[in-house]
This record gives C-alpha cells, structure tokens and sequence, in this order.
C-alpha cells in the first residue's frame, strides 16, 4: 500500500470570533417558557446550550424572573449557563423594583443565593445622577456582582444623544464595564427621526463597547437590518432563545432573510 496522502483542510464555515468576544455578541433573553423559546427550566436550557452555547455570550433572566421563578430553579439554570461559558445575568428592571423600594441589599442576598454572578442596571423607568450611577455600580460591584449597564428609557420623550452615549460608556469603562447596552426603543426614535444618525453611530471608535437591544418580535427583519447597517459583528441583545441559531447563520451569510449569501455571493478565498 502505498504512502497515504495527508488530509486536506477541514470542511467547515468560514471562522467567527470565538468566546470571549468584544464584537459579535449576542445576549440572550431568557423569559422562560413562552413562545420564544421553552427555557426557564433545566430541561430546556440544556437543550438550547448543546446545540447554540458557542454562540451565546449572556443570558438575561427577563425582567422579574428571578422572582417570579422558583429560586431552586434559578440557581439550578444559572449553574448550567455557568458550565456551558454563558454568563447570565438579573435584569435591570429587578433592580429598578429594588431601587424604588429601598431594598437593594435585600436583592443583592437575594441573587447571592441564587448565584446569579451579574446584574444590570438599568434607567428605563427611574433616573441616577452620574454620581448615582457610580454610586450604584460600585455598590454592586462591592457586593461580588458583575454589573452590566443598559443605556437609554422605555418611553424616551426624544432621540438620544450619540455624544452622551459615548459620554456614558466612556464612564462606566473607568468602572470595569466593557460594554454599554442601547435601549431597543432609543435605537428606534433615533431611526425614526435622524437615519444617517445610524452610521454616525457606527463610524464612533466606542462603537465596539456598545450591544444594540433588538425587538424578538420584530424577528428577523429587525436583525438582519442590524446586520445590514452594522455589519455581522454587531453586538446584539434581548435575542430570543429560539433565534439564536438562525441569528448566528445570518451573521454568516445562511438563510433567505440573507439571500444565502454564503453561496450567492461567497468572500473570494484568501
């Protein structure tokens, strides 16, 4: 038998960023069962982690979750997350709730004993000074907590600002915090009122610290045209669980929403 020829190169995708990543991530909404997505419960996490986990950078327990989820529950998924290189994450409305009623330690014990590492914070409904707001996160930060920050109302009553934006992630960088998510609805007003602002925002060197909240409801159109004007590394959050596969395909060129541009238009080989 003659000398066997090596193997050529593996058949595989074109190469993405691998975990961690500062560009590409894509932060999952966790909001237990529902049509979204059946997580919440081990079950359904470990079925979405065997298959998508190399593609999920966090997973945000929605809202009130962690309260309104048995906490034996809690603390079981979170472990899973944990395992899997996911880090999850107490929404910022939990501690809005806790905020407005005093009662942040209290919420601090209890994400402790849940083990939940990280929780954002957030301004959608109640309103920090600067000063508060470093106040707040270093409290937190104190307390062992990883702390996100969201950027941006509910219900804005006008477009943000791109230069108070950057104002705001340059701050919370002096705290240890790398990345900045945009509220869903300020990215929508500013569409709305000024498109070109959209490119503006891209061209800015903190671009890269910033996760853009996208609308699960408004899937896939809304994703792909994140895509569409940001490129494939856009950072994205609040993706559905039952979306995160099919984001990743399209960051790559896969599926019609794309034109299956993997084939239809194929990057020219190196």
């Amino acid at each position: 038998m003659g000398p066997q020829k090596s193997p050529g190169p593996a058949f595989e995708l074109p190469p993405r960023g691998a975990k961690p990543r500062r560009r590409g991530i894509t932060s999952m909404i966790d909001f237990g069962p529902d049509e979204s997505g059946w997580t919440g419960g081990e079950r359904g996490i470990s079925d979405l982690l065997e298959v998508a986990a190399g593609y999920i950078d966090y997973a945000k327990i929605y809202a009130m979750n962690a309260l309104l989820i048995p906490a034996a529950t809690v603390a079981r998924t979170t472990r899973l997350y944990l395992d899997a290189g996911v880090m999850p994450f107490a929404g910022g409305i939990l501690f809005e709730y806790a905020w407005q009623r005093n009662e942040v330690d209290g919420m601090i014990a209890h994400l402790k004993r849940l083990a939940v590492p990280a929780l954002e914070l957030s301004e959608n409904y109640i309103s920090l000074s600067d000063d508060e707001r470093r106040h707040w996160i270093d409290h937190l930060q104190r307390a062992g907590l990883r702390v996100m920050y969201e950027f941006g109302r509910k219900n804005p009553a006008q477009p943000m600002s791109i230069a108070e934006l950057g104002a705001v992630v340059a701050d919370v960088a002096r705290q240890g915090i790398d990345h900045v998510t945009v509220e869903q609805s300020e990215i929508d007003m500013l569409a709305a009122k000024n498109p070109a602002a959209l490119g503006e925002l891209a061209r800015e060197t903190w671009f890269e610290n910033v996760l853009i909240e996208v609308d699960p409801y408004r899937f896939p159109e809304q994703h792909v045209q994140m895509i569409r004007d940001f490129g494939p590394e856009v950072s994205l959050a609040n993706v559905a669980p039952g979306q995160v596969l099919r984001l990743e395909g399209f960051r790559r060129g896969i599926g019609r929403a794309v034109n299956y541009t993997i084939v239809s238009a194929p990057a020219k080989p190196a």
